[in-house]
């Protein structure tokens, strides 16, 4: 399974690792995803959902449909 955010996006970013001597490896930084049950009360049952924990933040502010909506308009919901 990819290391995407099924509502922001967020996936994985490639930068360097840079040593004392200024020596520069390739490495990985992995968004912080999570799985995570959300109720949708429209439609009356649970959902999972594998997003990062600035997007459970989001979630718990404005709600889970708000979320979504705003998602959909961006284009970042991959669901």
């Amino acid at each position: 399974m990819a290391r995407v955010c099924q509502i922001t996006g967020k996936r994985t970013q490639v930068g360097n690792n840079v040593s004392h001597a200024n020596n520069k490896t390739k490495r990985k930084f992995y968004p912080n995803l999570q799985k995570k049950r959300f109720f949708l009360e429209s439609e009356g049952e649970w959902v999972t959902l594998r997003v990062s924990t600035s997007a459970i933040k989001t979630i718990n502010k404005k709600g889970l449909e708000a979320t979504l909506r705003d998602a959909h308009k961006k284009g970042t919901l991959s669901i």
